[in-house]
């Protein structure tokens, strides 16, 4: 039976992968590459193609759904049951809290605990499904996938990784130069000339600074 071949769901280090999912509900994985290019045309032509993508297996597992759900219906929380089923085909290495490598990042042996989508690559992915929704006739206040409970999902996910693999998400921000004051001269001293003192507008001075002339 033909499949459609759809979203892009890891972006970790080796070969993107790429999930068939059939019309009877069959899921395949396949591997995808493409040729390295330098040009923002090509990147911007990746981008569009790859949503594209993402939108069609999206609306493929609705409609494998059971029962079948349109995209009128869709709410956040069909988004979120479409992240967890995507976890099975993760290739990112979460370790347990149980686990002797938890919260190192370069674990020095294997072990059996679960691989999970990365969360940069969940991310992604729920940018591309938020345009594509507008896109294609969506509302922006209807958008499933940029509502409040999407966020949190995707900021649980990010946090329990960070902890659970050792390793930052965070942005490094650049800190700001301390302001300087400048500091503002002194006037200087009035000129004697033959015993006349020239005393500028709004300068003060006491009457020990008087000099007498020579």
């Amino acid at each position: 039976m033909d499949s459609v071949p759809e979203t892009h769901l890891s972006s970790n280090f080796g070969s993107p992968s790429l999930v068939n999912i059939s019309n009877n509900g069959a899921i395949s994985l396949a591997s995808s590459s493409s040729p390295p290019s330098s040009s923002s045309s090509s990147t911007s032509s990746r981008y569009e193609n790859q949503k594209r993508r993402d939108w069609n297996t999206f609306c493929q597992y609705l409609k494998n759904h059971r029962p079948p759900l349109s995209l009128s219906r869709c709410s956040g929380a069909h988004v979120l049951e479409f992240l967890r089923y995507l976890d099975q085909f993760g290739k990112t290495k979460v370790h347990t809290q149980i686990c002797p490598f938890y919260g190192l990042p370069n674990p020095p042996a294997p072990c059996p605990c679960p691989l999970r989508q990365a969360w940069g690559s969940l991310d992604a992915l729920i940018g591309r499904l938020r345009a594509a929704f507008e896109e294609n006739g969506g509302k922006p206040e209807a958008n499933p996938f940029g509502v409040r409970a999407v966020r949190l999902y995707l900021r649980e996910v990010r946090d329990m990784q960070s902890k659970a693999r050792g390793v930052s998400y965070e942005k490094k921000r650049k800190r700001p130069l301390p302001q300087q004051i400048p500091t503002l001269p002194f006037p200087p001293p009035p000129p004697v000339v033959k015993g006349t003192i020239v005393v500028p507008r709004g300068y003060k001075f006491e009457p020990q600074q008087l000099q007498q002339g020579d």
